[in-house]
């Protein structure tokens, strides 16, 4: 399925504000409930993550037709690795271990800036590697 581009890029700045929101509160649960977000990205694509869905309800009415689109493919992947490291971040803040929230939540924003920001995710970028591999992994076994 195909996407318009400027949803996961709206995704991201609202996603950046999150993050930047818990690590200037250090809010385990406002880590989770991101988490869930980025769950629900991964596992529904785009057309379910609450984020996208804004975008396409309030924003995207407003816009011209899409010029380009992409693949779901990618960003069900770059949001189920937002996923592991929101929910590594929120465990961290939550058994008060600060120091793996505020890293995990780090990284987690920087990836999320640099979509917002540029267009750059590194989740798309990572996920043609990740597929070479599986199909060399796959070809062996």
């Amino acid at each position: 399925m195909q996407t318009d581009s400027r949803g996961p890029r709206f995704a991201a700045a609202l996603t950046a504000v999150v993050l930047a929101a818990v690590l200037i509160t250090g809010s385990g649960l406002l880590l989770a409930a991101q988490t869930v977000v980025f769950a629900l990205g991964a596992i529904g694509g785009p057309r379910v993550s609450p984020y996208c869905w804004l975008f396409h309800a309030f924003i995207a009415p407003r816009l011209t037709p899409p010029t380009e689109t992409e693949d779901e493919r990618p960003l069900r992947f770059a949001q189920g690795a937002g996923a592991v490291f929101a929910a590594v971040g929120a465990l961290g803040y939550l058994t008060e271990v600060t120091w793996l929230g505020l890293l995990s939540t780090a990284f987690a924003l920087a990836a999320a800036f640099l979509n917002a920001a540029f267009g750059y995710c590194l989740g798309r970028e990572i996920y043609p590697i990740v597929r070479r591999a599986q199909g060399r992994l796959g070809a062996g076994a």
